[in-house]
This record gives structure tokens, sequence and C-alpha cells, in this order.
């Protein structure tokens, strides 16, 4: 079949394993993961997409891709589901005997070159599952343009302390990029990568057949496709992003995202600024009891609320009964905190139970520095009646 061509594919990497998020990904992929009270994480790329008028999105999933397709269906809650583009889920295939799982971000788009060449697009856009961000890609898209690149990194400007935990984009005066560096000791800049790039088409065709035939390469665009580049002297552009961004890809990350939703004047405000769009299951409006206490939080459509809430974020279609108390939390949809529950500093997986009395984590101020953490319940779990689970545990 013959596409009418575009000006711009994205291709969404959605396959990631998620290990850091521990409990939370054992049977569902990382940019499934629930956020925010009434979203999940791809959400927000994929919003981006749409609100930059790319309307071609290819999502690569490999693990535990299940829930997310069903969550992604035919891509109609966005805007998706037109017959001249949309989204499309891309899993591995088998095309001849030596395919294989994607082995790296760079063998991931390698392995779907087809699909975007159907497109015969001027520029491809690569994009991640796991961070949570508003961006307006046409913008870039233009800026890539102007500058006739090869590739524009959108990079973000970072603490010098915390440079160190980046990949590394050292620029001269006109944002052309000069070096690159992964996650330097001594970083020279403080020009974070936020592993959103854009590629003309035909360099991109290009540098992933030869990054296929190099049997060296971990065929990671990080390590392997961008240096290359730099080395053969192709035209990479710094794409300068200001505005909230994170990596929600550990516990720790996930859980401040959350709690970066609250306040008069949040660091994150879900209600200004460009839509998220999100495939919304909730039947009903909340319900807030007369006995309830709700401090400084979000309570999602479809909640049940008759305990206290107290700086912490409660999803779609969950209960929170007499008695119960969240604080500093994050409670994934449809889950029950019944009554003299305590929950401190956690995140309670979807479709869970928090039975009884149960005790889940602790204040910082409660115990050592180095014994405290964020305590997380996993997808599905029933915590039993009087329960105790203790800060950092995962359960």
């Amino acid at each position: 079949m013959n596409f009418k061509k575009k000006e711009c594919v994205a291709m969404l990497l959605a396959g990631g394993q998620g290990s850091r998020l521990t409990v939370l990904t054992e049977s569902t992929a990382k940019p499934a993961v629930p956020f925010g009270g009434k979203y999940r994480i791809i959400d927000f790329p994929l919003s981006n997409c749409v609100n930059s008028g790319i309307d071609t999105v290819g999502i690569l999933t490999q693990y535990q891709p299940l829930q997310l397709n069903e969550y992604l269906g035919n891509g109609m809650p966005w805007g998706l589901n037109s017959n001249w583009g949309g989204v499309h889920v891309l899993p591995p295939y088998a095309k001849n005997k030596t395919s294989e799982w994607y082995k790296g971000t760079a063998n991931a788009i390698y392995q779907n070159l087809n699909f975007i060449e159907r497109y015969n697009p001027d520029n491809v856009l690569i994009l991640s599952g796991d961070h949570i961000y508003r961006m307006d890609y046409a913008k870039m898209l233009a800026y890539h343009k102007e500058q006739n690149a090869d590739c524009t990194i959108a990079v973000l400007d970072v603490p010098i302390k915390e440079a160190s935990r980046f990949g590394i984009m050292n620029t001269d005066d006109n944002g052309i990029i000069k070096g690159f560096e992964e996650k330097p000791e001594h970083p020279k800049s403080t020009k974070a990568s936020m592993g959103i790039y854009v590629f003309k088409w035909d360099v991109l065709e290009r540098y992933l057949i030869e990054d296929e035939e190099d049997k060296k390469s971990e065929n990671d665009f990080g390590k392997n496709v961008i240096p290359k580049m730099l080395k053969e002297n192709m035209k990479l552009c710094a794409y300068p992003f200001e505005g909230y961004w994170k990596d929600v890809g550990t516990i720790e990350s996930l859980w401040e995202a959350n709690m970066d939703i609250l306040g008069e004047d949040p660091p994150l405000n879900l209600k200004a600024g460009s839509r998220i769009y999100a495939r919304n299951f909730a039947k009903a409006s909340s319900f807030i009891a007369k006995s309830s206490k709700i401090i400084n939080s979000y309570i999602a459509e479809g909640s049940k609320i008759y305990g206290t809430v107290i700086n912490s974020v409660v999803s779609t279609g969950c209960t929170i009964s007499k008695n119960a108390v969240i604080q500093n939390s994050f409670v994934m949809p449809d889950t029950i905190i019944d009554e003299g529950a305590k929950v401190y500093y956690s995140i309670i997986g979807e479709d869970s139970v928090v039975h009884k009395n149960a005790l889940i984590g602790a204040s910082p101020d409660t115990c050592e520095k180095s014994e405290w953490g964020i305590t997380v319940v996993g997808k599905g779990k029933a915590v039993a009646p009087g329960a105790v689970l203790a800060p950092k545990e995962n359960y």
C-alpha cells in the first residue's frame, strides 16, 4: 500500500523492562505504569505528538506488552486512529532466521525501517516512553530544519552537580554539538540529553544499517550512533528545552513526579498548558464523605474517600475507608485502603487491597536516613490485616 508522504514520523521506544521500578513492572510495561491519578506514563509523549501535529506514531513494545497494547487500543483517545497514519504497536517479530529481540535503542528502530519507509518521511522523531513532560515537537522540528541539521537532540540544562547522571552535550556558541560524553565524571557542560532526537530520514537509515553491520556495536543511539556521527563530522545540533521534565525510571523519581503535581503552584501543573490525553475508565464522579479529611491532595474521578488524605495522589476508582490515613503517597487505580490502615511515603500498585490496620511505610523523620525510602506494594497485591511493611520494602 502506498501511503501519503509524511513530514515527520515519530518512533516511541516503549520496550524497556523497567527493572528499577521493581514490583510495579513485574507484569506491566514501564510506559503503562499509572501516573498522576488518571494517566499512564505513555500518555505524555503521545499527547505531545498530538499537540505537535504529528499524526503517525510507531510504538516499539517488547517487555510485558499486553496491558500497554490493551490501553493503546486503536489510538482513539489521543486522536491517533486515522487510516493515513495513527498509532501502530510494533513488537519484535520473526522476519528471518537471524531475527531476535530488540538489542538496543538503535536496533529497535532498525528492525522497523520498513514501517518508516512506508511513509517516506523527511524526518524521524525518536522518543522515550518513560519521561513525564510537555513539549511542542513542532518547534524542535522547525529548529532542526532551520539549522539543516542531520540530527537534532533536545537538551535540558541541569545543575552541574547532577550532570554526571546524564549524557552531556558539549556545544559551540551556535548550539552545534562538538562532543558527547555519557555520564562523565567531570562534565564540561550542563546540557543533558533528554533522549529526544530528530533525524533526517535518509541519514538515520544509513547510520542504522551501518550500525547493524558493526558486530562490535551495542546498537545504542547514545553509545554508538551519535558518537559515530560526531566522529564523521555530521551536523548535530542541540535544541534547548525549558520546562518540567523527569525520567520516572526509578521508584524515587516516580514518587517525586507525582508529588510534583500537588500544591497551589506545582512544578508540574496538569491543569495548565496543553492537554494531556488519556484513556480514562472512570465511570462516576468521586464521592467525598463528610467524615473525610483531605489536605493538599489530588483525588481522581470515580474514587470514594471516607478517611484522611494528606499530600497524596489518589487515582481513579480507589476507596479510602473510614479511619484510614494516606500521607505523602501515590495510590494507583482501583485500590482499596481498608479501615484503620495507615500508608506513609509509599506507592500502592493498582488493583491492590491494604487490609484493616495494616501499616505501610514511615515518615523520614522516624528512622535513620540510610534506612528510609519509599515503600512499594505491587499490582494486584493484598496486604494482610495488621501487617507492617517497612520503609524501602517492596511487596
